[in-house]
This record gives structure tokens, C-alpha cells and sequence, in this order.
């Protein structure tokens, strides 16, 4: 049984029919025609978890708790306060510089790949690995057409590849020292956020808790540093290794680091 169908939008428009067969062929789901009918029946009517819905210029995931698009918006701000010399905590336990190598290891819906992208610059390159398929594909697409006015956001997301994979396999298969940072956000385990659209990306994303195998592959891996973005009040760090602590005193989120000697 299939986990996925893709179609289109309800208006016709010849360049949706053309996404949606481009995607079905390269994720190897079906293309189903809308004909009118809504998500709610074309789940139950193919048995399915998932619709890829592409529109004109978006490519959006439809669960049963709701639907899941691309948008930069969070990104945005944060570079912002960048530039205008607020820093950024997740960058300042990275310590990211121009020119480096990243592996974000948790995807998600991209912003911080993007931020770390916009740090590194056109000399650095990060990769951004995504375990679910579908997700991938609705950031992927985000990334290389979403447009604004932001040419910081734009160029940022559109430097970043994208990797649909298991990150422990991945990080088992990479070259010795080829990063200078590997970072992990497993935080939609238990996301301090109970919002509907984040709800919609618990059920797609990677619920596994971080192993210390795939700690132990990271530093392998990595250059200079490991960092794991976890609740404040996680035992997480503890259990992994991760010794040094950074964040506000009064912050939700904390930041361990392990140093690469």
C-alpha cells in the first residue's frame, strides 16, 4: 500500500499537473487527479496518510492534522536581528564563521539551515538531511522557488542541498573530519509548541531520540564541534555527553556542545 498520493490544486493549471507528475515519478507515488474532491476524501478514498498537493508555485503536504507548506518567515527575523547585531544563540554555540562546512542533521522545515547558510556564505555549504520523503520535497521545492524581496533569505536557502536520508546512516557513510559542525534538532519530540501546524509536523517528522551511536559517528565526522538543540530542562545532554550548556538563564531552549579535540 502506498504512504502517499500527489495532485493538484482544484483550479486547473497545466504547470501543477506538470510538478505533480515530475514528483510523483521521483518519489515513485501515485498521481491522482483532484477532480474537485476534497483532502479529506481523497485520503480515505486511497488509504493514504499523505497528499502532495502542488499548486502554481508550492509544493504542500496535507495529514490528517493538517497541512504542512514552506515559508522562510522565521528565518527572516533571525537574520534580521543578525544584521542588526542581536546575534543568534543557536550560531553563537555553532560559532559559526564564513567558509565552513555544515551538516544540519534535522531539516524540519528549514530555518535554521537557512540562518547557518546565510553565516557560512557563498565560501561555506551546508547540507541539511531529511528522513521523511515528503517533507523533503515540499522544502526542497520551497527552497529553490520561494521569492521575496529578502535577496539574504533567497540566496541563503538556495545554496543549502537537501538529502533525503537517515542521518546515523548517513553520518556511518560519511568521510572522516568532512564537516566543521554537525548540528541536532530533535525538538518536535516534545516541542513546547502545541500549535495545529506544528501538530501537522510531529506527525512527519522523526520522532526518535537522538543514540549514542549516532553522537559517537558525529564526532567522527566533525572538525570542530557538536551541537543539540534540546528543552532547557532535558536530561538529554546528560545522557549524550554533552557538557557544555549554552543559553539565556530564563530561555525554553538550551544548546549542548561538545568540543572536537
Amino acid at each position: 500500500m502506498n504512504e502517499a498520493i500527489i495532485t493538484t490544486g482544484r483550479k486547473f493549471q497545466k504547470n501543477s499537473i506538470e510538478l505533480a507528475k515530475k514528483i510523483s515519478e521521483k518519489l515513485k507515488i501515485p498521481f491522482v487527479e483532484r477532480k474537485n474532491l476534497s483532502t479529506e476524501n481523497l485520503l480515505k478514498n486511497h488509504g493514504v496518510k499523505n497528499i502532495l498537493i502542488a499548486k502554481k508555485n508550492s509544493l504542500r503536504l496535507t495529514t490528517k492534522s493538517g497541512e504542512i507548506f514552506f515559508h522562510p518567515s522565521l528565518a527572516h527575523l533571525r537574520i534580521k536581528n543578525i544584521l542588526k547585531g542581536e546575534g543568534d544563540r543557536m550560531i553563537e554555540a555553532m560559532n559559526l564563521k564564513s567558509g565552513m562546512k555544515i551538516l544540519d542533521c534535522t531539516l524540519g522545515l528549514g530555518t535554521d539551515s537557512i540562518v547557518e547558510s546565510f553565516i557560512v556564505g557563498i565560501e561555506g555549504k551546508v547540507t541539511a538531511i531529511e528522513i521523511n520523503p515528503y517533507l523533503a520535497a515540499v522544502v526542497e521545492h520551497g527552497f529553490k522557488n520561494f521569492s521575496d524581496d529578502n535577496s539574504n533569505v533567497i540566496e541563503s536557502m538556495r545554496r543549502i542541498e537537501i538529502v533525503n536520508a537517515d542521518y546515523f546512516e548517513f553520518l556511518k557513510r560519511a568521510e572522516t573530519k568532512s564537516f566543521d559542525v554537525i548540528y541536532f534538532d530533535p525538538m518536535f519530540r516534545h516541542s513546547l509548541n502545541r500549535s495545529s501546524s506544528l501538530n501537522s509536523i510531529r506527525e512527519v517528522a522523526d520522532n526518535r531520540a537522538l543514540s549514542i551511536e549516532a553522537v559517537e559517528e558525529a564526532k567522527r565526522v566533525a572538525r570542530n564541534k557538536i551541537v543539540l538543540k534540546e528543552n532547557s530542562k532535558s536530561r538529554e545532554f546528560e545522557r549524550l555527553g554533552f557538557k557544555k550548556i549554552c543559553g539565556g538563564k530564563y530561555s525554553p531552549i538550551h544548546y549542548g556542545v561538545i568540543e572536537i579535540e
